[in-house]
């Protein structure tokens, strides 16, 4: 900041805060997040009220920002976002600078969660919900088909807990954090069958855990669902967290930008790959040998699930970690063991690690749980992230993610049709 500088001189023109946020097309709080991040220079206004800006730095800042806004570069690369809350190295990631791996070991999944939102790290958080929340997720998941899934669940338990909250559209950075710490545990309260009782108590692993086996946890099975959470938190742009920040930025309200999100894990190519991972591991087992089942899914012309990650050329580092714990679990042993037999046996026609799917199979194949909850602690674990990211796309331009379409269709105009 500049703000004890002289004064402008006679050829400089200087902007009010709000004839600046209206030239960014973003809040005037905004602004000053601008200044924070040394993206804009300020100086007191004459008097002391308020802040003025520099109107060559202000436009120029107006010009980069749709530029990115346009996504891509000159040469036509990919649609590229400023974020500030995950970088992915080589073979890591961070969380606003922080090993995510360390953090997700050393921290539950609530801290992280919290960490990634407001870049301060509360120690023993716990989230809740109220009654009203879960009563309304309950009642409307209730209605849904047995054969429906678990993320139609989630999907229809965010819809009932937006409709139950009337003040949705207060889109303040407090009200969307007090909006996430109430939705996550209303989206795990929604799994819980009809006719059972739901205990709003304890992390949401443990929650989670009655929702996804009838096997009671003990404190290394849990050590191992709080880690997968914290490390599934967020992912860079992933199709999911795109398709939210796209929602945001037309200034959804955060729960309809969580909708964006579970709409899009469903594909086999995000959220679902480890329930296929699942399955292929039960049938490793089931045969003793992974040989006639990589085989199978080879002659199928289908990828092998579980395995390769187009950001890591090596070994995933989330799937490193669940690894680790995974060996400390007896019963995970068999499970283990056919994931082994897996890698090895495809390595023979393509040179690929484990990713973390592969990891989430092992893990919930050996706890009885049944091949969606994969996709489940995927989905619960991500709100958080999603959430992080619509706070971060609140503060820029509205409906700045608008890339344009290359039209190939019949030269205009072209005659009415018969």
């Amino acid at each position: 900041m500049r703000d004890q500088e002289p004064g402008p001189g006679p050829a400089e023109q200087r902007l009010t805060t709000q004839e600046a946020a209206e030239l960014l097309g973003v809040k005037p709080e905004t602004v000053y997040a601008y200044v924070s991040r040394g993206h804009l220079s300020s100086r007191r206004a004459p008097g002391g009220r308020g802040s003025t800006f520099d109107a060559k730095e202000v436009e120029t800042l107006a010009r980069r920002n749709k530029r990115e806004s346009a996504g891509g570069s000159a040469s036509g690369g990919e649609l590229s976002v400023r974020t500030r809350l995950t970088f992915i190295d080589t073979d890591r990631y961070y969380f606003r600078g922080v090993d995510a791996t360390e953090l997700a070991s050393r921290h539950s999944y609530e801290e992280v969660a919290e960490w990634l939102w407001t870049g301060r790290l509360r120690r023993g958080v716990t989230f809740t919900a109220p009654e009203a929340y879960v009563a309304a997720a309950r009642r409307a998941v209730g209605s849904l088909p047995e054969h429906a899934d678990p993320t139609d669940r989630l999907r229809v338990a965010a819809i009932a807990a937006a409709a139950t909250d009337p003040l949705r559209f207060d889109l303040s950075e407090e009200a969307v954090l007090g909006t996430a710490r109430v939705l996550i545990p209303t989206l795990v309260a929604a799994l819980t069958p009809a006719g059972f009782t739901y205990r709003d108590e304890g992390s949401v692993a443990q929650r989670l855990w009655d929702r996804l086996s009838g096997r009671p946890a003990d404190e290394a099975a849990l050590k191992v669902l709080d880690t997968a959470l914290a490390l599934l938190v967020d992912h860079d742009l992933a199709a999911s967290t795109l398709a939210v920040r796209v929602a945001a930025s037309a200034r959804a309200h955060a729960y309809a930008a969580v909708s964006a999100g579970l709409g899009v894990i469903e594909g086999p190519l995000h959220g679902a790959a480890s329930g296929l991972a699942h399955k292929l591991i039960m049938e490793v087992l089931d045969r003793g040998d992974a040989g006639p089942v990589i085989a199978q899914e080879l002659r199928a012309g289908r990828s092998i699930p579980g395995l390769g990650h187009r950001l890591y050329p090596g070994e995933d580092p989330r799937a490193r970690v669940l690894f680790e714990l995974l060996e400390e679990l007896p019963h995970s042993a068999p499970a283990l063991a056919a994931a082994r037999d897996i890698v090895a046996t495809a390595a023979r026609h393509t040179p690929l690690h484990a990713n973390v799917d592969l990891a989430l199979a092992v893990f919930t194949a050996s706890s009885a749980m049944p091949s969606t909850a994969g996709e489940t602690i995927f989905a619960v674990a991500r709100t958080a992230g999603w959430i992080a990211h619509a706070l971060e796309e609140y503060e820029e331009r509205p409906l700045r993610m608008r890339p344009s379409g290359h039209y190939a269709g019949p030269k205009p105009p072209q005659p009415l049709p018969e």
